[in-house]
């Protein structure tokens, strides 16, 4: 005996099919933004521990060459450059001394983000600072008015807090100057603190 299969068995009808297309808009629009805060958070704290990475790196470079080795935090449009100096007469590395040849570049200077896109040097100005402070602005180099930051041969650098901005996530680099020692924190919205991370 055979069955017959009427057309009404073979597929979705029009209510079906907009049902389950309404399902999977549903399910779309809550992943998409979802997955875009932890997309925007990972290349935000990716770029905060690049950061350290280089002050780091830094770091023992100028011990292992005893002179001093500094980043320099240049401001342009539309975001700050990046440039590694060395120290070239013994006195640290200084702004005028980079101008007149004397501190040399050591590699090309780079925007941060040229490597990780929508992150910027910056600090909202709804949060407070690293300190709990609100209001002390958006610039997101904090290490002093040359904005250079130095490690020295024995191992400690310029004090001093780096903010680092994407879509909604903050982050925060900290440097510890008598020790030269850097922690990465993060702005928790949830709590309203700065968190090591």
């Amino acid at each position: 005996m055979r069955l017959v299969r009427t057309s009404r068995d073979e597929g979705l009808t029009l209510i079906e099919l907009v049902f389950v297309v309404s399902v999977i808009v549903v399910i779309a629009g809550v992943a998409i933004p979802v997955t875009g805060d932890a997309l925007d958070n990972a290349r935000t704290y990716s770029a905060a521990r690049y950061i350290a990475g280089q002050i780091v790196s830094s770091r023992m470079d100028a011990v292992n060459r005893s002179r001093a080795v500094a980043l320099r935090f240049d401001p342009s449009m539309p975001d700050y450059r990046v440039g590694r100096y060395i120290d070239g007469n013994g006195n640290g590395v200084r702004a005028s001394e980079i101008r007149s040849g004397i501190d040399r570049r050591d590699g090309s200077e780079k925007r941060i983000g040229d490597d990780f896109p929508n992150v910027r040097f910056g600090l909202s100005e709804s949060l407070p600072d690293a300190d709990g402070i609100r209001g002390t602005g958006t610039d997101g180099v904090r290490i002093g008015t040359a904005r250079i930051l130095t490690m020295s041969p024995d191992g400690t650098a310029t004090s001093g807090t780096l903010y680092l901005q994407g879509l909604r996530a903050q982050y925060g680099v900290r440097v510890l100057g008598a020790t030269g020692r850097t922690r990465v924190l993060e702005f928790d919205r949830g709590r309203q603190t700065w968190i090591n991370r």
